[in-house]
């Protein structure tokens, strides 16, 4: 079974920084693409930003990009989501997400592709 924990999220001022944390359990880690998934209220879920499982690759939201960071270490089992600039729209429940186990080295952006899901951690930018 896979279970994941993630961590790191509060409150932080416009402009600030916050680093997300992702814990994954199980052996099968380095064989999942992982990604990052967030949710405002009165909004659907969207995706922020996802990594295949060798750490080669990555993807972004255009609405992220060059301010986040995505990042794995397989010998921890651990995804990060570095948050830099952080703006008050970015204020989201933020879910981390493990990929089906697949031989297919690729970034996934889809939330179908994703087999498992965590609880979520409150970001909140004030303006």
């Amino acid at each position: 079974q896979v279970q994941l924990v993630e961590s790191g999220g509060g409150l932080v001022q416009a402009g600030g920084s916050l680093r997300l944390s992702c814990a994954c359990s199980g052996r099968t880690f380095s064989s999942r693409a992982m990604g990052w998934f967030r949710q405002a209220p009165g909004k659907e879920r969207e995706f922020v930003g996802g990594i295949n499982w060798s750490g080669g690759n990555t993807d972004y939201a255009d609405s992220v990009k060059g301010r986040f960071t995505i990042s794995r270490d397989n010998a921890k089992n651990t995804v990060y989501l570095q948050m830099n600039s952080l703006r008050p729209e970015d204020t989201a429940v933020y879910y981390c997400a493990a990929s089906h186990i697949t031989s297919s080295d690729f970034v996934r952006a889809r939330a179908p592709d994703y087999a498992y899901w965590g609880q979520g951690t409150q970001v909140t930018v004030s303006s």
